[in-house]
């Protein structure tokens, strides 16, 4: 605010301050809504998560001990999980479950039909650059659900995240109730990955952002 006391020199110069300062302001406003990410959308955890986590419960959800599991499409699911600003989240869990090729997951309610060589469940602890990295199958359909892997966030005792990741463009997703739940396209993009080849099976790349 001018006051009356104000020399001319003086108020020529806190006018000049205040115009260079309020495109300063608004410069650092719009930097800071560019660098807020949206948050990957949450979902119901279903009844399927691990009752007690299984003895082996790696990256690979193709080798389940001693057992290789074969059916199905290979592939890798990969991102890096990220808080709102992009920092990369050292320390956090990712964790992954689904059915095996057969619509069968590895969990009382589900029944004894899992093949035992399928992990279906994994964990891994991300590093310093947020990356993580499962090898699994494409997710296969069951009944009255479309292709999908259950995910969790974790960190320090802490659920940050549950989520579905679907595959992109599957032809089950538009009659799925819970694909449909997310209610507008940037949503459903945010958890609709495309399968892809690679060199050794499919490749899925899934980014998470949470807020911590």
């Amino acid at each position: 605010m001018f006051t009356p006391n104000q020399t001319p020199n003086r108020l020529r110069r806190n006018i000049l301050a205040t115009a260079i300062g309020m495109p300063m302001l608004q410069f650092t406003a719009t930097a800071l809504a560019q660098n807020q990410r949206r948050a990957t959308p949450a979902q119901s955890e279903g009844p399927f998560y691990p009752v007690n986590l299984p003895q082996d419960s790696d990256f690979d959800l193709l080798r389940n001990g001693a057992l290789a599991y074969t059916s199905g499409q290979p592939a890798w699911v990969e991102g890096v999980v990220s808080d709102l600003q992009g920092k990369p989240l050292r320390g956090a869990q990712v964790e992954i479950w689904q059915c095996d090729e057969s619509g069968h997951y590895k969990h009382p309610r589900a029944g004894n039909g899992a093949d035992p060589a399928f992990q279906g469940f994994g964990r891994v602890t991300v590093g310093d650059d947020g990356q993580y990295r499962f090898r699994t199958i494409r997710p296969a359909r069951y009944s009255g659900r479309t292709p999908h892997i259950h995910v969790k966030v974790k960190l320090g005792g802490r659920e940050l995240l549950t989520t579905q990741l679907y595959v992109k463009d599957d032809p089950g997703n538009t009659r799925d109730f819970l694909w449909r739940s997310l209610g507008d396209d940037s949503a459903r993009a945010a958890l609709s990955v495309a399968f892809t080849p690679s060199g050794d099976g499919l490749r899925a790349i899934f980014p998470i952002v949470v807020a911590v």
